[in-house]
């Protein structure tokens, strides 16, 4: 059976998409760099190990510790569920191929920790979500599957996203089972 590693920063939403489908007897554990996230709090009801490895003033330091912290768990796949950091090039490396992030954004467009309100400063009529294979850029990987979702006359950011979060969840549940079917997992890149 696939060992899937969920990494979340926030409110744990997608992650709790993920567990409430048959994803969830894969997840091994989660992990976060935000120790009160109440995506732990969502994996410790499941029973599923956590772990936080907080970002300090050194980032290689970082990497490294949550990528032992990761090897710790013999991941087949990875998933970036809400996970507010950019990856370093050591965990990048280590499980190339095997790293898939959800962004709130139909990519290429809108990458980065402000999709939703770049998308609403714009002016598009269209926005989304993107499962996406994570690579050494930001939100710049390889695209499994998008899914569109119309911006609204009167949208704010907190309204825009809560829709595309919604959208979101189902989309990254389908991507992460055709993952963990398929016997050699995600290596697009």
């Amino acid at each position: 059976m696939a060992r899937v590693l969920v990494l979340a920063s926030g409110s744990g939403t997608l992650l709790q998409a993920l567990l409430d489908s048959r994803i969830g007897e894969h997840i091994v554990a989660v992990g976060t760099d935000v120790p009160d996230c109440q995506a732990l709090d969502r994996a410790q009801a499941k029973q599923i190990p956590t772990f936080a490895v907080v970002l300090g003033s050194d980032r290689d330091a970082w990497n490294r510790e949550l990528l032992a912290m990761i090897e710790g768990y013999q991941p087949d796949l990875i998933v970036c569920a809400g996970f507010m950091r950019v990856l370093g090039s050591e965990v990048v490396d280590a499980y190339a191929g095997r790293i898939i992030n959800s962004h709130p954004a139909l990519l290429p467009a809108f990458p980065g920790a402000h999709a939703v309100r770049d998308a609403l400063a714009y002016g598009v009529t269209w926005t989304g979500c993107t499962v996406h294979v994570v690579d050494h850029g930001v939100d710049s990987g390889p695209i499994l599957a998008q899914q569109p979702v119309e911006v609204r006359e009167g949208d704010d950011e907190g309204s825009l996203h809560e829709r595309i979060k919604e959208v979101e969840r189902v989309l990254l549940v389908e991507v992460v089972a055709s993952l963990v079917a398929e016997p050699a997992g995600v290596r697009h890149g």
